[in-house]
């Protein structure tokens, strides 16, 4: 399905991974939606994965779910992030869902006998899928991120797709590079060598970049620009300095002052379509670096145990929508990285009594038994000394099991996550899961993606959101228990949103004459947090903290 006149830009990664080529993904397509165009940002991930809903977030990262339902990889989340758009499926593809098309279609007699082969009609299937994407989302330009190092055996189809999408589109495809600049502590200089054994791999697929974005502590000066020119075939104006800076949401800006998004019109013989305007982006970037005032924030999560540079990634989206939300504010937040299972062994009440310091309190999504017992402390403590308390997911369940415990007085309040054959299941699994789950079919189980949720007035909730009608993003497969929801309403729990049917608990909180800010959510409001939109229900929760910090 080719898209006339469409334009398509291939990113590559060079020299190592983790060197920001989704950054550098989304921060061009923030640029030329600055000129006028629409964009079609897609991510392709080499995994054989079919979706990244089974990838543990210790290795992987977290995983971002699409309106769709679409577990997907988290770039998915920078590119809805920086472009403020909501992606479709078509926007994401992987190795498994490539292969698993070319199979279904070979059973299906589809090739009408053929030797179904990785070439041509694997690659085929991938180029299908890039127009197919471009078609579905009406845009003028599709901005490629293509996963993994230039040399992975994993990518080379993906590569060799860009190769002939190039050969048929020729005009309308242009080649970015994302490579990094290593500069060795003994040596003290910064060396070009990686980058140009990285450009001669990618000249072995039959490409050659247009444009080398070189990322490095510092800004490459005109010498290595140069450098990098002569020996990879490309203008010294079109190596891109991308040195370390404070914050990702600086990429676009830092771009422009090397003219990128002029240069890249120039390659694809377009002109703006309106006057450059990333008057709002910089107006969120000068609040980021200029707010003094902290608030200070913990986050009780449990996947620490690959160590803390991990830990950013599996909770990227619940980090940025604090951030956004916080300079929304004029607050720079001060963010805690606590460990729930310290709050289970010996030393649990010094633990405790260490949460004092913190002006709000995050208990974020997650699977298993691991660390729970910690965070429900963590909970109990919230709730009784009055430190506003936000739960996401997970979070709303364990609050509303903790209430069970100690207010209620059920002592073996449980989900049956961890406990199936506890007394009292305050939370149970989704009715329509119980038979996938006993199949042990987990991959693609869950609830998923958008739902609505009713609110009800008079709570934090409709005051945060002002509407009535609400649509979040799902990722889980319990539920709370009907069977107790009147009796938690009795003692002073307020579910304050709920499915249109009301059968499903989406929002349980506590009245502000009972407790300043105790909310928990079935959903995943980080997900549809954007720098320049920050989601209500955070910041809801960040006046709150601030709150709590002034009377402290």
């Amino acid at each position: 399905m080719k898209k006339k006149n469409h334009k398509y830009i291939f990113v590559f990664g060079g020299v190592m991974s983790g060197v920001g080529k989704g950054v550098a993904t989304s921060s061009i397509g923030r640029i030329l939606q600055a000129k006028g165009f629409k964009v079609n940002p897609i991510k392709v991930d080499p995994y054989l994965n079919v979706d990244a809903g089974t990838m543990n977030p210790t290795e992987h990262g977290e995983v971002f779910v699409l309106r769709s339902g679409l577990e997907t990889d988290q770039d998915m989340g920078n590119y809805e992030r920086f472009l403020g758009l909501d992606l479709k499926s078509e926007n994401y593809m992987t190795s498994g869902m490539v292969y698993k098309s070319v199979i279904e279609r070979e059973r299906n007699l589809g090739y009408r006998g053929k030797c179904v082969e990785a070439i041509p009609h694997v690659r085929d299937e991938i180029i299908s899928r890039i127009e197919k994407s471009a078609d579905i989302n009406g845009s003028q330009i599709s901005v490629v991120e293509i996963g993994g190092t230039i040399g992975d055996f994993q990518n080379a189809l993906f590569i060799e797709a860009a190769r002939v999408m190039k050969m048929s589109h020729f005009d309308d495809v242009l080649f970015v590079m994302v490579s990094y600049l290593p500069i060795p502590n003994k040596i003290g200089e910064m060396k070009t060598k990686p980058t140009q054994n990285a450009v001669r791999q990618l000249n072995s697929f039959g490409i050659q970049p247009d444009i080398i974005i070189a990322r490095s502590e510092i800004p490459l000066d005109k010498k290595r620009k140069e450098k990098i020119a002569i020996s990879c075939s490309v203008r010294p104006e079109n190596v891109i300095s991308a040195p370390d800076i404070e914050s990702i949401y600086e990429v676009p800006l830092n771009f422009e002052k090397d003219k990128l998004g002029e240069i890249i019109l120039g390659f694809l013989k377009l002109k703006p379509q309106t006057k450059t305007d990333l008057v709002a982006w910089k107006s969120f970037v000068n609040k980021l670096k200029n707010a003094k005032e902290e608030v200070n924030i913990a986050i009780v999560g449990k996947y620490f145990d690959t160590g803390d540079f991990v830990l950013s990634d599996a909770y990227l989206s619940v980090i940025e929508a604090v951030k956004f939300s916080a300079f929304h504010l004029n607050r720079k937040p001060k963010i805690s990285w606590i460990n729930s299972k310290d709050f289970e062994n010996g030393h649990s009440k010094e633990m405790l009594l260490g949460l004092k310091k913190y002006d709000g309190i995050i208990v974020p999504g997650g699977f298993g038994e691991s660390g729970v017992e910690g965070k429900i402390k963590v909970i109990q403590y919230a709730r009784e000394h009055k430190i506003p308390y936000f739960g996401l997911c997970y979070g709303m369940q364990l609050a509303t099991i903790e209430y069970s415990r100690h207010v209620l007085g059920l002592k073996d309040a449980n989900t049956v996550e961890i406990n199936p054959n506890t007394t009292h299941k305050i939370i149970d699994v989704i009715p329509d899961q119980k038979k996938l789950i006993a199949e042990g079919r987990y991959g693609g189980t869950m609830r998923l993606g958008a739902y609505l949720a009713v609110l009800k007035k008079g709570t934090i909730a409709h005051k945060a959101y002002g509407k009535d009608i609400v649509e979040e993003r799902h990722r889980h497969r319990y539920e709370v228990n009907p069977e107790y929801i009147e009796k938690l309403e009795e003692n002073g729990m307020v579910f304050s949103g709920c499915s249109p049917d009301g059968t499903l608990m989406e929002i349980a909180e506590l009245p502000q004459n009972k407790h300043p800010f105790f909310l928990g959510v079935q959903f995943h409001p980080e997900l549809q947090a954007r720098p320049l939109t920050p989601h209500p229900l955070f910041t809801e929760f960040l006046k709150a903290a601030i709150g709590h910090k002034k009377r402290g």
